[in-house]
């Protein structure tokens, strides 16, 4: 392959990748948006943004998965939850980053599984730091952030939880059914067991 021929490959790639990023943002902002039950405890809300931001980690890597994290379902948020963008670009952010260097460069179905659960605890783990210590935190001297605190926090680890196996075990799903298609090699999707890189 001529230098020119590598170059204008590596470029379609690169668009590729882009272009996949910006839809698996907007498809984690739709999700989130799409199902909202409200959890009356911390004013915040059950939604399936998660599955895309798994999704986006185990298909476009750490890279991918921290973008479409820290900024689709951060989009939805500024559409009537704006007092949780600040919880929702670190908690999904660093969910989509764990998931993708977990999963990074493997092609086995159970490094993929465990990278999405331990990913997606990050849901867990980050809106509980924030709602019960970080939130109340900031809320005592700026009332915007005064919106939660321990016991709420505590009220809402279930719901979360419910996220969280929802999210991993779909995007786990959709993982499986694009895991054909190679973002970094020109590849064939799979036939009769095997895939074909050209």
């Amino acid at each position: 392959m001529s230098t020119h021929s590598s170059a204008e490959l590596t470029t379609k790639t690169s668009l590729t990748q882009w272009a996949l990023i910006a839809m698996l943002t907007g498809l984690a902002a739709f999700g989130t948006v799409l199902i909202r039950i409200p959890v009356p405890a911390t004013t915040g809300y059950f939604n399936i943004g998660d599955v895309f931001v798994v999704w986006a980690g185990l298909w476009l890597g750490p890279l991918g998965g921290l973008i479409v994290g820290a900024i689709g379902p951060t989009i939805a948020d500024a559409i009537g939850f704006p007092q949780f963008i600040l919880a929702t670009a670190v908690t999904k952010g660093l969910e989509g980053l764990i998931v993708g260097l977990l999963a990074y460069r493997s092609k086995g179905v159970a490094r993929k599984v465990i990278a999405a659960a331990v990913g997606s605890t990050m849901i867990v783990v980050g809106c509980f730091s924030f709602e019960a210590y970080i939130y109340p935190k900031l809320g005592s001297g700026i009332p915007f952030f005064a919106v939660t605190d321990l016991g709420a926090a505590t009220v809402e680890i279930l719901p979360n939880l419910v996220q969280a196996v929802i999210g991993a075990a779909v995007g786990v799903a959709l993982w499986r059914a694009t895991s054909g298609y190679s973002v970094g090699e020109k590849v064939i999707p799979k036939a009769a067991g095997k895939t074909g890189i050209l």
